[in-house]
């Protein structure tokens, strides 16, 4: 094994045990030895890391992301999906199963777990589809994913649009203990849309997608979950009205869960006209308009809408940020706004651009870190996101104070799909190390 590490006079922040103080986390074997009393007194014999006005808090955790491999390789392959998840202080991350072929048969979940294992430089988790072919047509065999290793099941940018076949999804969740995660959009609601409905999009434009595509299935899947007493799991929460009916969900008690992403608590629709979130003085449209590193699934939101989303973080009733990773090949996003792919490559800028509540103070530090970090734990159900002793020794340093500049083209991602290419955000990972191992060091090339 490895020397062993002692990360020296940093503010420890470990919501799972309740932890916020300075303290030195001892890593020894892989796993999390001890988090001290007394900080600056590593022992002898140990590699030192300092952390001194730095935060240090377990390695985070994506529940959402598109590693594109098997099929899919010019757009991102797992050995720089995890390098990429190391840079933005990921150590455990979940791959959705929109691959070629897709993820649901266990031959396929295993060959993802398994080259995520030899090829990874953190921790790779399969999701498996809810139905074949990711079509919405017939439940793929989930005790046999569940058996493989899944945990849980998506049928991803394919919302499952037949309600029948989303309450039998539920009531096999009670089977497996695995949640259903849906993809929450009305499909003959959201249309042709390419954006967000309202002036922006009329200004530009381009067709609308109205929010009550995403109401209307949250509504539903909710309403099919008290049905069932299913596990539900809404992936990527983006609407102030959704974000209400989980509130009243939980409220009645049920097993709902919610993620919400990066941007959507960070960045709104006005990002469509390139102008880093800012409107057209005159009204007039530039070169820079119809930015398609803009153009996702859900769509940016209004204000109202990321503020909601950032109110239901800050309470608890969206459960963790999730990053909805999705890089592209350049040709994905060089065309029209009409013929552009869906997605942001935004694992690499995850935590700085979850740091634009914080600084704005309508989310905590402490919050945000738990929503990365415990409750996807939870929903995991996995001895991760701690650095209780003897768990792995999975940690990440942030700087929360440090400003930098986005620049695509030097992510670990094979896609450079972002719209905050030039943006200045503030909160930067520092180190990332995984089961005790350096993966990432701000600036230094890590082998």
């Amino acid at each position: 094994m490895s020397k062993p590490i002692a990360i020296t006079g940093g503010r420890v922040i470990d919501p799972a045990q309740g932890i916020d103080r300075l303290a030195d986390v001892l890593l020894k074997d892989g796993v999390v030895q001890a988090v001290t009393d007394a900080p600056g007194n590593a022992p002898d014999g140990y590699e030192v890391i300092d952390a001194t006005g730095l935060v240090v808090a377990p390695g985070f955790i994506d529940i959402h992301t598109h590693l594109r491999e098997p099929g899919l390789e010019h757009k991102e392959t797992i050995a720089t999906g995890t390098r990429a998840a190391a840079a933005g202080g990921f150590t455990t991350i979940c791959a959705m199963p929109n691959t070629e072929p897709n993820q649901d048969n266990a031959s396929t979940v295993e060959w993802v777990l398994r080259t995520g294992r030899e090829q990874g430089v953190v921790r790779v988790l399969a999701i498996g589809a809810v139905t074949l072919e990711r079509a919405g047509k017939r439940l793929v065999e989930m005790a046999e994913l569940a058996d493989a290793g899944v945990i849980g099941f998506s049928d991803d940018g394919n919302p499952v649009a037949d309600p029948n076949i989303m309450r039998q999804a539920l009531t096999y969740s009670q089977v497996t203990g695995l949640p259903i995660i849906n993809h929450c959009e009305e499909p003959s609601i959201a249309g042709a849309g390419q954006m967000q409905m309202g002036v922006i999009a009329s200004h530009l434009g381009l067709a609308g997608v109205p929010s009550e595509a995403e109401t209307v299935m949250v509504e539903r899947d909710i309403a099919l979950a008290e049905l069932t007493g299913g596990r539900l799991h809404i992936a990527h929460l983006s609407t102030r009205r959704a974000v209400e009916a989980v509130r009243r969900a939980k409220e009645r008690g049920l097993r709902v869960t919610a993620e919400a992403t990066p941007h959507h608590v960070s960045i709104t629709d006005a990002w469509v006209y390139g102008l880093g979130g800012a409107t057209p003085d005159d009204g007039a449209l530039s070169t820079v308009a119809y930015d398609t590193n803009t153009k996702v699934n859900p769509p940016l939101r209004t204000n109202d809408d990321v503020d909601a989303v950032v109110e239901g973080l800050a309470d608890g009733t969206i459960d963790m940020i999730a990053t909805d990773h999705a890089p592209h090949a350049a040709t994905d996003k060089e065309c029209t706004y009409q013929e552009a792919a869906h997605g942001i490559s935004n694992i690499e800028t995850a935590f700085g651009s979850c740091m634009v509540p914080v600084h704005a103070g309508t989310l905590s530090l402490e919050d945000l870190i738990e929503r990365m970090t415990a409750a996807p734990a939870r929903f995991l159900g996995r001895e991760l996101g701690s650095l209780k002793p003897g768990l792995p020794a999975d940690v990440v340093v942030l700087d929360p104070a440090s400003e930098w500049t986005v620049d695509p083209s030097a992510f670990f991602s094979k896609g450079k799909n972002t719209p905050l290419a030039g943006t200045t955000l503030k909160g930067r990972v520092v180190t990332t190390l995984y089961a005790g191992e350096v993966v990432h060091e701000a600036g230094v090339a890590v082998e």
